[in-house]
């Protein structure tokens, strides 16, 4: 059974950083990406970045570029999302999802959700406010 542990969220001032973990357990897809989503209240859901099996492909929203960065260790099962010069519009829920890696399909898109997503996290919250 696929399981996804979100952990990190809190409340930070704005300029603050926080860093998010996803821990998984019982994946068994050979390959499969991790996707870190939020979602603020009355807002669309958003694929904020996403990250490749073995870690050699990464993908940033425009609204978190140059911000946040996404990294895992694999021995520890664990991705995380290091969120710097945060924002209040970053306030949100977040959320890791995973799916397997469609072969038809180029990276990027995957990351969007759009394409659906086997597994979800429960979530952390973050806050951004003074």
């Amino acid at each position: 059974q696929v399981q996804l542990v979100e952990s990190g969220g809190g409340l930070v001032q704005p300029g603050g950083s926080l860093r998010l973990s996803c821990v998984a357990s019982g994946i068994s897809y050979d390959n499969y990406i991790i996707v870190w989503f939020r979602q603020a209240p009355g807002k669309e859901r958003e694929g904020v970045s996403c990250i490749s099996s073995n870690g050699g492909s990464t993908y940033y929203a425009d609204s978190v570029k140059g911000r946040f960065t996404i990294s895992r260790d694999n021995a520890k099962n664990t991705v995380y999302l290091q969120m710097n010069s945060l924002k209040p519009e970053d306030t949100a829920h977040y959320y890791c999802a995973t799916k397997r890696f469609s072969y038809g399909l180029e990276f990027r898109p995957q990351c969007s959700g759009n394409y659906g997503m086997n597994y979800w996290g429960k979530g952390t919250l973050v806050t951004v406010s003074s």
